[in-house]
């Protein structure tokens, strides 16, 4: 861990500009839901009472460069203020006199908001005079926005090599969890992988059976690997162009002592819809009209029975069509086999990803995981063994 924390900085009376991600949903300029506003509440607070003055950087969108009405953080005030109980003040820009005189006047207690990043088509360039004008705004700079990390841009990467530098309380939270979960983790170690395609998630693959004990692997991508096998998936989605690819991840992780594990029975129907008449079969007798919708009952067994056997288990994409009834189960009931086994402190459990998310979400099991990224990108890209601009910068 080479990057410092809000802990390691002496913030009493300095300007700390702060990068997050407020990126949330507005209609009619109304914040629908404040989730990613909530999770920068405790590195504000913080900073707030060390004696520091807040300064928060963000994009908003994706402008292109231009200055656009309804895309301006202008519209988050009343909720931030909300969100911080402090007065929030707003200047119409991240750089230049007006953004460093309102930098300049803020006293404590309050917070700053600067005007949407991406208003400057210099950012998503990483252009370092875009950086410098930043930098002149504060004496520290703290990163809280792990969700955008995985972009090198001049808030997130070349600002970080102009001002003491450290992570914020969601960023660090994040760190740690993904470093506890690949980086030093209890073993064994078990990865879930669901999806549609394989082709979308081969770094994923390649880099996970070089890290874990056993690979859980479900969704569409699981029938992929059985067509590799040999096994007729009937009408089943499926990369079949994409079986060569599957034989050879298949023997890679026997080379690299890691167990892929695979439906070994399925639930077929003939029609993607809830309620649709269904039946359980041994994986290898689907029927040729027969789609695949979901793992069975035998393959929960299996997978709860590694889940016991496991310290850490990290978990991105769904088991099965997890957004239809009855073809939920199998994503359901692992997800709740692996809340309980975390809850009773003996699984550490990180998942990541929107439709893991969700899954979880409505299985009830998220609140009980030990940590739930909601950074999308930046969350995969990690798994993957990518290097984050947002965090190697941080590391200087």
């Amino acid at each position: 861990m080479g990057w410092k924390t809000l802990d390691d900085m002496d913030l009493n009376g300095k300007r700390v500009l702060v990068r997050v991600d407020i990126n949330v949903p507005v209609v009619d300029g109304v914040v629908t839901d404040a989730t990613r506003i909530q999770r920068i509440v405790p590195t504000v607070r913080d900073i707030l009472a060390a004696g520091g003055k807040p300064i928060l950087l963000a994009h908003f969108g994706r402008p292109g460069g231009e200055r656009r009405e309804n895309l301006s953080l202008k519209q988050l005030i009343p909720t931030l203020t909300t969100a911080f109980d402090a007065d929030v003040l707003f200047a119409a820009d991240c750089v230049g006199t007006e953004a460093e005189l309102a930098a300049e006047q803020l006293q404590p207690g309050q917070v700053l908001l600067l005007e949407n990043t991406r208003f400057h088509a210099a950012e998503t360039k990483n252009n370092t005079d875009l950086a410098v004008g930043m930098a002149r705004l504060g004496e520290v700079y703290c990163n809280d926005a792990f969700s955008a990390a995985h972009r090198a841009h001049s808030s997130t990467e070349a600002i970080a090599r102009l001002l003491p530098a450290c992570a914020g309380r969601l960023m660090q939270a994040e760190l740690e969890a993904l470093e506890g979960a690949l980086g030093a983790p209890k073993r064994p170690v078990t990865a879930v992988v669901g999806g549609a395609k394989v082709s979308t998630k081969l770094e994923l693959l390649g880099n996970l059976i070089t890290k874990v004990d056993y690979l859980v692997i479900g969704g569409g991508m699981a029938n992929t690997f059985l067509v590799a096998k040999g096994v007729n998936v009937g009408n089943s989605l499926a990369e079949t162009a994409m079986k060569g690819t599957a034989a050879e991840i298949m023997a890679k992780a026997d080379g690299a002592g890691c167990t892929i594990v695979l439906p070994t029975d399925i639930v077929v129907a003939e029609k993607f819809e809830a309620g649709a008449p269904h039946q359980i079969l041994p994986a290898d007798q689907c029927t040729d009209e027969g789609m695949i919708l979901d793992a069975g009952p035998d393959s929960v067994a299996a997978i709860s029975e590694i889940f016991d056997q496991s310290q850490t288990l990290i978990w991105n994409g769904p088991l099965g069509a997890f957004e239809i009834e009855p073809f939920d189960a199998a994503t359901n009931a692992s997800a709740l086999k692996a809340a309980a086994l975390t809850r009773s402190g003996k699984l550490v459990s990180v998942a990541g990803g929107g439709d893991t998310v969700a899954a979880l979400n409505a299985s009830g099991a998220a609140k009980d995981f030990s940590y739930i990224s909601t950074a999308g990108g930046a969350f995969l890209e990690w798994m993957e063994g990518k290097t984050l601009p947002g965090v190697a910068a941080l590391d200087q």
